[in-house]
């Protein structure tokens, strides 16, 4: 008992002691322009992976792993099998159940016995320590490789099938091996992580390494690892856009998930850039990234130029953007949709700072290769003038009902996208000194814009065309209504037929939202990917044509009902239309950007009001 009643004392001093330094170090301003957000925020591991800023680690509760359900360490590097192991606690030789409680920095397994505690001490390494347990790492079904012992309290474990690389050191404890070797591998192999007296606590740090296995000589105190990982949360908390009370749940749920699906540059990712998720869709898309550039520009500038560079950065001498990216891999067999202009003239617009976050020599850097992006569509995917998307993927709308007969498609929501394209080339140009040129993109803009309505504008409504026989497509998507992004570029009477078709009851409008797909098609589908559920990209780029063509309102309303699903939804891939229920991915970094953006446009306004 007096023991116990010392250790209690011991920690709650280290506990005080840790408050008053955490007081001190953080500067004040921290603690003012981080109100409202929670740096303690209750994490579900089921849903949002725990990670830090700039690592390809992380912990997941996975229902369907490769080891069934429970916790695993996982890896983010574009791997076959993105598992490594799974985490068991144990009392002796007995596996036990535990609770997992998570915060943005910290993971803690409680289970009858004892406890083990998990964070990051740099992007790279993981501490784990505990008491009364053991830990176990399984590694999972489908990964070959070995453990080797280097020194006393060094292991290396070379996971050669997946090219995995990790170091466990024992600070305190002991690690031991279990497995059967079996020609070149060990087979069922275990990582045992405990105390060399039983019962006792044992702290040990796992690291991560592309290449060479670096040697550490010493560790901080767990408690100081600690400390300092959620000193660096509250300073990104800090960069946060501003919102109200009403919408503070999302906003701490949404920083976190863009904080922690930030990866460090290595091989083709060369800047730090937010993933997509560190969840199911563990990579950048050459379309998503604009949408989190958008929500950083304000209070994180140079993040958010990052984040509209890094495609750019891998550009193809022909002017074509990856589809996508790993830092193992960029993979060409698609393309997507050239929102980056319209993107990029939004951060210009919303640019509110008295010294341009932008600058000329940043607009002078991507001045050549938004040019050779936009060529790119009427050199080498337009047959007949008219740019087109050889497949539905390559529009980002993968299996839209647009192309249910089909590649090789020409839409009309390309051509818009291109034409602001073009009007952002002319702004460039404009404050690069080349008027000349800006008044040619803006010519060639508004031709363009005359072009798309001439070919696909029907009565009340878009169409798109088969490329190789030119035969209409009527389709009940979505996907038609993207052409409202120009807004004022619009003529009148397409912009009004338009918006009243979103507006009308039964049609694409739900209490959450537009669906992506008319709900009263015969092919729409509540779980239907690109035929039904509510996404935030499209959500945002017609809220943004809305508020340019001056429909404030509906824009507005859109706004609203987007923010109050995923209040309680989370930040989701997509959304049940209906219902409102996440889909898919439950961890989503352009669902958080959108959320923030409206959020902090909506508290904005009702400042002003």
């Amino acid at each position: 008992m007096k023991a116990d009643c010392r250790a209690a004392c011991v920690r709650l001093r280290r506990f005080i002691l840790g408050f008053v330094v955490f007081s001190f170090v953080l500067p004040s301003h921290v603690f003012a322009q981080s109100t409202g957000y929670d740096p303690r925020l209750p994490l579900d591991l089921t849903k949002s992976p725990f990670s830090t800023y700039g690592s390809y680690l992380a912990l997941s509760h996975l229902s369907s792993g490769s080891a069934g359900d429970g916790l695993y360490l996982r890896s983010l590097r574009g791997r076959t099998v993105p598992e490594i192991f799974r985490i068991q606690l144990f009392r002796g030789d007995q596996p036990v159940s535990f609770t997992e409680a998570a915060t943005p920095t910290l993971v803690r397994l409680v289970s009858a016995y004892g406890y083990a505690e998990v964070c990051f001490s740099d992007p790279a390494t993981l501490r784990i320590r505990g008491k009364g347990v053991t830990l176990r790492l399984v590694r999972v079904p489908g990964i070959a490789g070995f453990v080797l012992k280097r020194t006393a309290d060094r292991w290396e474990y070379d996971a050669v099938s997946e090219d995995i690389r990790l170091t466990l050191y024992a600070i305190r404890g002991e690690l031991r091996e279990e497995s059967r070797w079996e020609q070149t591998v060990a087979k069922d192999l275990t990582l045992r992580l405990g105390s060399k007296i039983g019962d006792g606590e044992w702290d040990f740090a796992i690291r991560e390494s592309v290449e060479s296995v670096p040697a550490i000589e010493s560790f901080e105190a767990f408690e100081t690892v600690a400390g300092n990982g959620d000193v660096e949360y509250r300073r990104w908390l800090a960069t946060m856009p501003k919102v109200n009370a009403e919408w503070q749940p999302g906003a701490n749920l949404a920083a976190y998930i863009l904080w922690s699906t930030v990866v460090d540059p290595s091989g083709e990712i060369t800047r730090p850039t937010v993933f997509m998720s560190k969840g199911k869709m563990d990579a950048v898309w050459s379309w998503d990234h604009c949408f989190n550039a958008m929500a950083l520009a304000s209070e994180n500038p140079k993040l958010a130029w990052d984040q509209m560079m890094v495609m750019f950065d891998r550009q193809s001498a022909e002017g074509a953007l990856p589809d996508k990216m790993t830092d193992r891999s960029a993979t060409w067999a698609y393309s997507k949709p050239p929102v980056h202009g319209w993107a990029l003239g939004w951060m210009l617009t919303h640019d509110s700072k008295a010294e341009p976050a932008i600058t000329n020599a940043m607009l002078a850097q991507i001045q050549p290769k938004l040019r050779h992006w936009t060529d790119w569509y009427f050199k080498l995917r337009s047959d007949s003038g008219i740019p087109q998307y050889d497949h539905g993927n390559d529009s980002g709308w993968d299996n839209s009902t647009v192309f249910a007969n089909g590649p090789h498609v020409e839409t009309p929501d390309l051509v818009a996208y291109l034409a602001l394209q073009l009007q952002t080339q002319a702004v460039i140009a404009g404050r690069l000194g080349n008027p000349d040129e800006a008044k040619a993109d803006r010519e060639r803009s508004e031709q363009l814009t005359r072009e798309m309505i001439a070919k696909f504008w029907r009565k009340d409504h878009f169409v798109a065309i088969q490329t190789d026989t030119q035969a209409t497509i009527e389709s009940d998507s979505l996907l038609l209504y993207m052409p409202l992004v120009l807004g004022r570029q619009l003529p009148e009477y397409v912009r009004a037929a338009m918006i009243a078709a979103l507006k009308q009851p039964g049609g694409f409008l739900t209490e959450n939202g537009l669906a992506s797909e008319r709900v009263t098609s015969k092919l729409y589908e509540a779980d239907g990917y690109w035929r039904g559920p509510i996404w935030a990209p499209a959500t945002m780029i017609l809220v943004a044509g809305l508020e340019d063509g001056g429909d404030k309102e509906f824009a507005r309303e859109l706004k609203l009902r987007f923010c109050r699903m995923a209040l309680k939804s989370g930040m989701s891939e997509n959304y049940d239309a209906a219902t409102g229920a996440p889909l898919r991915d439950s961890g989503y970094s352009w669902s958080a950007s959108v959320y923030l953006i409206f959020a902090q446009e909506l508290s904005t306004a009702a400042a002003k009001n």
